[in-house]
């Protein structure tokens, strides 16, 4: 019996492999949540208008790009999202990567 005989011992997941596994789907559903939140958001209706009678000119607000704050809230959970995932992605590209021996 040597120390890697495993014949009657039934394997574990390591803790590390756990948390590796949770973390790109933590961002996932964050991403998922976020675009949620920022569509649902995204059709409010704002009116307004503006009133100047001595400049003679009509007043348009052409360029003019108003975002509700549930839709700004939805867009940050989901760059969060996206950045956890970079970070996941960029930590497994590192460790697996192996150093070559010239």
């Amino acid at each position: 019996m040597g120390e890697h005989d495993t014949s009657g011992e039934p394997k574990t997941p390591r803790p590390g492999r756990i948390s590796a596994a949770i973390l790109p789907v933590v961002g996932l559903v964050a991403v998922l949540v976020g675009c949620l939140v920022a569509w649902s958001n995204a059709n409010a209706s704002i009116g307004w208008f503006a009133y100047a009678p001595l400049s003679d000119e009509v007043f348009t607000g052409n360029g003019v790009v108003l975002v509700s704050q549930g839709t700004q809230v939805g867009l940050a959970v989901a760059v969060t999202g996206l950045l956890v995932l970079a970070f996941w992605a960029g930590y497994r590209i590192a460790r697996n990567a192996r150093p070559t021996d010239h």
